[in-house]
């Protein structure tokens, strides 16, 4: 198997950017109902969850999760 440059070059930015605290897929999903009540109450979740932000930022499979979530709650108010 023959690694693509590109895919090495993203894997070890990614590897670069991670700390200890970050939260994983799993953390993010068990927060991310409090993330979105509070985003819909006009505050700003991101200063009460800014791992979930990061987190957020960095993994479309949460990313798009949250953003079928936020569109099916504000459909609903």
């Amino acid at each position: 198997m023959v690694l693509n440059p590109k895919i090495l070059k993203k894997l070890f930015k990614a590897v670069a950017y991670t700390h200890d605290d970050e939260l994983g897929c799993g953390d993010c999903c068990d927060e991310i109902e409090e993330f979105i009540e509070l985003k819909l109450a006009g505050k700003s979740p991101e200063d009460a969850y800014p791992l979930v932000r990061e987190h957020l930022d960095k993994c479309g499979d949460c990313r798009e999760e949250y953003e079928a979530l936020l569109t099916a709650l504000k459909a609903t108010a």
